[in-house]
């Protein structure tokens, strides 16, 4: 079919279908598991909106074997590839750093750490839930263009020389200017909720993910980060998990 307004890329329209990642798309399309209109597909290829669309069962299989894993990652591990001779937060994931409170009835293999890549960043000075991945879905769920996920954050700030009780001396204005009308990189920001946990620290929720987001907003409104923890990703939190300590996303968890 000739590229039209119309059609779009197969591997695009699996990706928007929830089928799978783009890139897991070409990998079941060069394997001949992908079939559209009853035809073998191929690498490419543009389809309609109305095209159906086959996976072969062997791709499920594949999908079913993928892991995602929570991780409680703490200060001093990067959450990508090794930079600057700190360690990624996926050497953790290992047998020995699984939690005991882990009820879910996977066994741990080193196949699992095959692709196995974070969903989202968590500075190297920030402590909290940190999602690695092998299911492209759960990836696009969390950082696709046009993921609104919610992600929840305990902020313990110091104001100038105020470390305690914060709350009483930082402004209501500029409270309200991290809830709405700071800009980072030239790019306003989207509405964030930002409330007052304890006289200490906040608790921040955003929709998205900009680099350093929440240090760089409490540094345009006088506040210093002393200590930053991710403890919710839309509906899955933190909970007990230990600091260093991993589990299993359980399959009856979504984000």
């Amino acid at each position: 079919m000739p590229e039209g307004a119309s059609t779009s890329r197969l591997n695009k329209r699996m990706a928007e279908l929830g089928l799978c990642s783009r890139r897991e798309a070409d990998e079941w399309i060069a394997r001949g598991w992908v079939k559209v209109n009853g035809t073998v597909a191929t690498m490419g290829q543009q389809v309609a909106p109305d095209a159906r669309i086959e996976v072969d069962r062997q791709a499920r299989g594949q999908q079913q074997q993928q892991v995602t894993i929570l991780l409680h990652k703490p200060v001093g591990y990067v959450s990508g590839q090794a930079e600057d001779g700190y360690e990624p937060a996926v050497v953790l994931v290992q047998a020995r750093n699984r939690w005991k409170g882990d009820e879910t009835p996977l066994r741990f293999s080193p196949a699992q750490l095959k692709g196995l890549a974070p969903a989202g960043r968590l500075d190297i000075d920030s402590t909290g839930l940190l999602v690695l991945t092998q299911d492209g879905r759960v990836a696009r769920t969390l950082v696709g263009e046009d993921s609104g996920i919610e992600k929840e954050y305990l902020v313990r700030v110091a104001f100038g020389s105020v470390t305690v009780d914060v709350q009483r001396a930082f402004p209501a204005s500029q409270l309200a200017r991290l809830r709405h009308g700071l800009s980072l990189d030239g790019k306003p920001l989207k509405t964030a909720q930002v409330d007052w946990q304890n006289p200490e620290q906040l608790r921040f929720v955003l929709t998205e993910g900009r680099k350093r987001q929440i240090r760089r907003m409490c540094e345009l409104a006088g506040l210093k980060v002393v200590g930053l923890k991710r403890v919710r990703i839309g509906r899955v939190s933190l909970g007990q998990l230990p600091v260093g300590q991993w589990r299993y996303l359980a399959p009856h968890e979504r984000f």
